[in-house]
């Protein structure tokens, strides 16, 4: 018998797709449930919100602390409508600014301001606390080199080409920072 709860499909699946699909439920399970007591723990602490945390992290990342809102999207794990209405947010609490390109107008660059700047200097710590409590102690060193090595490589094959409908493709980047 599985150790885990078997899930009717309505296809035949080897055994290799079965291992795939539940290595995939358990990383979404698994990051959702660190997520949301990261998230719990930042609240409680009074710090700013964990999406208001993870764009500060991209911006700090960034060249001047700043990213065009287009680079700032493809960073975070949200959905490119829901960074843009979060930037709004962040911007009228006073921890981001948004800057027109004066060479390209249609460029905007979403900058972390000195309260941003504050904020997330604040927040780091109990950021960190929480994926060690919540991730990290929960996995041996080899387990996290582990996960690590592979979930780099899957992240690799898909930022190599990124294809766009009408089948024209674009290059991007591998070796941008990630958490």
């Amino acid at each position: 018998m599985r150790a885990h709860a078997h899930i009717y499909y309505p296809y035949p699946m080897s055994a290799s797709d079965d291992k795939g699909l539940t290595a995939w439920r358990a990383m979404l399970l698994a990051y959702n449930a660190a997520l949301r007591a990261i998230d719990s723990d930042l609240t409680r602490s009074g710090t700013i919100p964990l999406t208001w945390y993870d764009v500060l992290l991209e911006l700090n990342a960034g060249p001047g602390r700043r990213l065009r809102m287009n680079d700032l999207a493809e960073r975070v794990v949200l959905s490119r409508t829901r960074v843009s209405r979060l930037v709004d947010e962040m911007v009228s609490a006073g921890l981001v600014e948004k800057i027109r390109d004066e060479e390209d107008r249609r460029v905007v660059w979403a900058a972390m301001t000195r309260s941003g700047e504050r904020a997330f200097r604040t927040t780091a710590p109990q950021y960190l606390r929480g994926i060690e409590e919540h991730f990290s102690r929960h996995l041996t060193d080899e387990e996290k080199r582990v996960m690590a090595a592979a979930l780099t490589k899957v992240r690799d094959a898909h930022a190599v080409l990124e294809v766009r409908p009408g089948g024209s493709g674009r290059s991007r980047s591998a070796s941008r920072p990630r958490r």
